[in-house]
């Protein structure tokens, strides 16, 4: 039996393959490489470059590997982008899922973990986001996921799948190891681009509006670190081989920091200033995005290892100089 990993030469697919093998997996990497890399695959994972829209490929994976887990990665995730490409969106990220998720109901593999997102709640206040709050997405980008969870249920309801769809947060750091980490060029989250400011990948950062209704006037989000993430699917597909029933849950800390604690916390670290200049709000941003986690921690026996914006940090800071000295060797 084999774990199906879709997106697991990017960002946190490929921490997932790490958390796997570690566990004693056999793991089956999926990826088109549009984002993400074949170095950072594990090399005791099989790489298979291909998009998940191939049903054929698809097919002869799960049948070859005798794959019973698919935890679900692959697809495109940049709000702005989504607004400019609704289409492409729904196509890669839609589409896509729903092709792989026919051919799991086919190839009869009975567990589907799906990497989901906050952005499925919209604009949701200032107090942490329970699970049966509200769904408003804002976004392509947002609606895509929630039309992937919605034909999940019913795909669960009509076949014998079971399976988990984890709402991330603000998803940050780096493998402490120094394995993988966030290595994709012109990535947006605030931490990835605070410390490629602060290494001199970049001249500057913005800091979009300063006015928000929070403590300091910039917005809050709650982020959580990879690897607890990860940690967090590696307990839901335990749960789902144990017999337990499908299941949407978010993924953070349950506590948010605002954009100028992040900042503050990147110059902490890296023991440097860094260049920010303040901008107007940007459309669609919350002023506060906070997860109400406790759903997880119950359901999955989940317990966060690295809730702390400092660590975070360090680990992502330290991916930076890996990567560093990646391009140099390579040039």
């Amino acid at each position: 039996m084999a774990v199906l990993v879709t997106g697991g030469a990017g960002y946190i697919g490929s921490h997932m393959v790490w958390e796997l093998l570690g566990g004693g997996e056999e793991v089956v990497v999926l990826d088109r490489l549009s984002s993400g890399f074949d170095w950072a695959v594990a090399p005791e994972a099989r790489l298979y470059v291909g998009d998940i829209a191939d049903a054929a490929l698809v097919a002869k994976i799960l049948r070859e590997h005798s794959v019973d887990a698919i935890v679900h990665f692959a697809g495109s995730i940049v709000v702005p982008e989504s607004v400019a490409d609704p289409l492409g969106y729904y196509g890669n990220n839609t589409a896509g899922t729903r092709t792989l998720l026919e051919q799991a109901v086919r190839g009869g593999v009975p567990h589907f973990i799906f990497s989901s997102t906050a952005a499925v709640y919209g604009s949701a206040g200032l107090e942490p986001i329970v699970e049966d709050a509200r769904l408003a997405p804002e976004s392509p980008y947002g609606r895509s996921k929630l039309m992937c969870e919605w034909m999940l249920a019913d795909a669960a309801a009509a076949h014998p799948l079971t399976y988990t769809a984890l709402r991330y947060f603000n998803v940050a750091g780096a493998d402490p190891r120094g394995r993988t980490g966030q290595s994709t060029a012109g990535a947006t989250h605030l931490i990835k681009v605070a410390c490629e400011t602060a290494t001199g990948k970049r001249k500057a950062m913005q800091v979009y509006g300063t006015d928000y209704p929070t403590p300091d006037g910039t917005c809050v989000r709650d982020y959580i670190h990879v690897s607890d993430l990860v940690a967090a699917h590696r307990l839901a597909l335990q749960r789902l081989r144990e017999g337990g029933g499908s299941l949407v849950a978010n993924c953070g800390y349950s506590h948010g920091y605002s954009v100028l604690d992040v900042i503050e916390s990147v110059r902490r670290v890296h023991g440097s200033d860094l260049a920010v200049t303040m901008a107007p709000r940007r459309p669609g941003d919350a002023a506060s995005v906070i997860a109400d986690s406790n759903l997880a921690r119950r359901e999955l026996a989940w317990t966060p290892q690295h809730d702390d914006l400092d660590g975070i940090v360090t680990s992502a800071l330290e991916w930076e100089r890996v990567l560093a000295r990646k391009n140099s060797s390579a040039g």
